[in-house]
């Protein structure tokens, strides 16, 4: 039997899909005038209060509003009802009815109880850090899969706060005859929609988890090495990628200027050739739905033989980033992984080099550089080189002299170390892929130990 679709009924899904995107819009209009506030509780320090401020202004900037303004309050833990406490709340809402604030956005993720609680008591638009985030994602996603993560992201985190947007619908009280009521036929409605897109994006999700793994394994019967480019947003990992490859990928001095991942090979001077992905910046107090959302990117990064952690050595608070990156990899399985630390942006240092010399003595195989000017450059490269070494094996070969093509073919997929054409014979000590192992098994007089 076939099934016709009508055009009411395909009408019908439009409105449907349109009244979920209205629902995530209404969390994330942009804004104009913007207060912020933050709670210092004793566990936390005011100077790292005072980064996560300047952070949510950067933040709130991105997402096209301008911060007027910001207040903290000192509390031992947060109030159940709104957070800060009632007395402050009505201060901090008097100061935004005279700036004329449009929303005001907390530096910690509200509770639904919270922010319904927030927005009577300042009769405004009321964000959390989460909100923020999100709204930003979903502005800079530009693939399929990425708006799929971010839409889900979105959705998983509206389902809970539903409740806020049907306050004018009556929900009248039970009793025979009265169990369904007008509002709550509505709001249940509502859920059930989120729903059932929660699962097609899931499904959806599955198709592209499966699509990235089928593509590892193509990559891998290759056999090139997988290197991840990790580290805070706005770290200048997109020109990092562009420098080396010529990806031509967006890259802009923003907070999360770019979010789908792109992967280009890269051949190094030693003749190897690595895959190197670039992947969405980390941000403290990064959303724990934003990273389930983008497990189907981040596994790149799970899989990956090295991770290149790219730090802005130039931010005061680089250390605190560089935790910030590694508790998220750790949260996606990829702690203790090999990685290479690499310090960017040494241009923009401004004479002043101890915090960079402090880092380099932690890291020993760390590499200073800057993206954009190209300094430090072929030292990475030939670190990357290094790091990626043990996957090839150490020989001496002896080749006719007539056999020109596995001597070209030698120096295209091997780093010849030593060569030496005097004699029978042409001499060679070289690395070669383990998988070329067997290729090039005819001409091998020794192997060599790996210095």
């Amino acid at each position: 039997m076939v099934c016709l679709v009508t055009d009411d009924e395909n009408a019908s899904r439009r409105d449907r899909r349109d009244e979920l995107k209205a629902l995530i819009e209404t969390r994330n209009r942009r804004t104009e005038r913007v207060f912020l506030v933050g709670v210092e509780l004793k566990t936390r320090h005011g100077r790292d209060l005072r980064d996560s401020l300047d952070e949510l202004s950067e933040l709130a900037t991105t997402a096209g509003g301008e911060v007027v303004g910001d207040g903290i309050q000192k509390m031992a833990t947060p109030c159940a009802a709104t957070y800060i406490g009632k007395g402050k709340a009505e201060e901090f809402a008097d100061h935004c009815r005279q700036a004329d604030v449009d929303t005001v956005i907390f530096d910690d993720e509200l509770s639904p109880a919270q922010s319904r609680n927030l927005e009577r008591a300042f009769n405004c638009k009321i964000l959390d850090r989460t909100s923020l985030i999100l709204d930003i994602f979903a502005q800079r996603a530009r693939t399929r899969e990425g708006k799929l993560q971010i839409e889900l992201a979105q959705l998983q985190h509206l389902l809970p706060r539903l409740t806020r947007f049907w306050g004018h619908l009556t929900r009248q009280k039970g009793g025979i005859g009265m169990r369904s009521g007008e509002g709550e036929t509505q709001l249940e409605t509502d859920r059930r929609r989120v729903q059932d897109r929660i699962a097609r994006i899931s499904r959806d999700l599955e198709v592209v988890r499966r699509q990235r793994a089928t593509q590892r394994n193509s990559r891998q019967r290759n056999h090139w090495a997988l290197a991840s480019i990790v580290g805070y947003t706005n770290a200048g990992k997109s020109t990092l990628l562009n420098t080396l490859t010529g990806a031509g990928v967006l890259a802009e001095d923003k907070l999360f200027a770019t979010l789908d991942p792109t992967t280009r090979r890269l051949r190094l001077p030693s003749n190897q050739n690595v895959l190197l992905t670039d992947t969405v910046g980390f941000i403290r107090k990064l959303p724990h739905g934003l990273v389930e959302a983008f497990k189907a990117t981040l596994e790149e990064v799970v899989q990956a033989d090295l991770l290149v952690h790219v730090v802005d050595a130039s931010h005061p608070d680089a250390e605190e980033q560089i935790q910030s990156v590694d508790a998220v990899l750790k949260e996606i399985g990829a702690e203790g992984k090999p990685t290479l630390m690499v310090f960017n942006k040494i241009d923009q240092l401004n004479g002043s080099r101890d915090a960079l010399t402090r880092f380099l003595e932690r890291h020993p195989h760390g590499v200073a550089i800057s993206a954009s000017t190209g300094e430090g450059i072929p030292a990475l490269l030939a670190e990357l080189g290094s790091q990626l070494r043990p996957i090839r094996e150490f020989f001496e070969l002896s080749v006719p002299h007539n056999q020109s093509g596995i001597i070209a073919r030698l120096h295209e997929v091997g780093q010849v170390v030593e060569r030496n054409y005097n004699g029978k014979t042409a001499r060679f000590k070289a690395r070669i892929p383990p998988h070329l192992h067997e290729e090039f098994a005819p001409f091998v007089v020794r192997e060599l130990q790996i210095a």
